[in-house]
């Protein structure tokens, strides 16, 4: 069983800053890709970052240059460090993981509970 587990979204003014965690648990292998994902209300749930096993990492244009990926690959946990946030961020976020649980087997892909990050004056 692998369960990946948001934390550190909340409320915060135009121009704030959030760091997201994610933390992967459970019978774990390996880990290769995580990332982020966000789904605003009424819109389908889109790419805002992703960061491969070696450190390799693609951003969604609307936030690149705002916002930070990192993972500590001892620590099985990826982070996002989100700045300068504006009122189109607001979304629930989810964090997401490409995880094979034991040696032999394929990869699955698994997804977080998704944390709120909301933006507003």
């Amino acid at each position: 069983q692998v369960q990946l587990v948001e934390s550190g979204g909340g409320l915060v003014q135009p121009g704030g800053s959030l760091r997201l965690s994610c933390a992967a648990s459970g019978n774990i292998f390996r880990i290769y890709a995580m990332g982020w994902y966000r789904q605003a209300p009424g819109k389908q749930r889109e790419l805002v970052a992703r960061i491969t096993s070696g450190g390799s990492t693609n951003y969604a244009d609307s936030v690149k240059g705002r916002f930070t990926i990192s993972r500590d690959n001892a620590k099985n946990m990826v982070y996002l460090r989100m700045n300068s946030l504006e009122l189109e961020d607001t979304a629930v976020y989810y964090c997401n993981a490409d995880i094979k649980a034991y040696v032999g087997t394929y990869y699955d892909t698994y997804w977080g509970q998704g944390t709120q990050v909301t933006v507003s004056s």
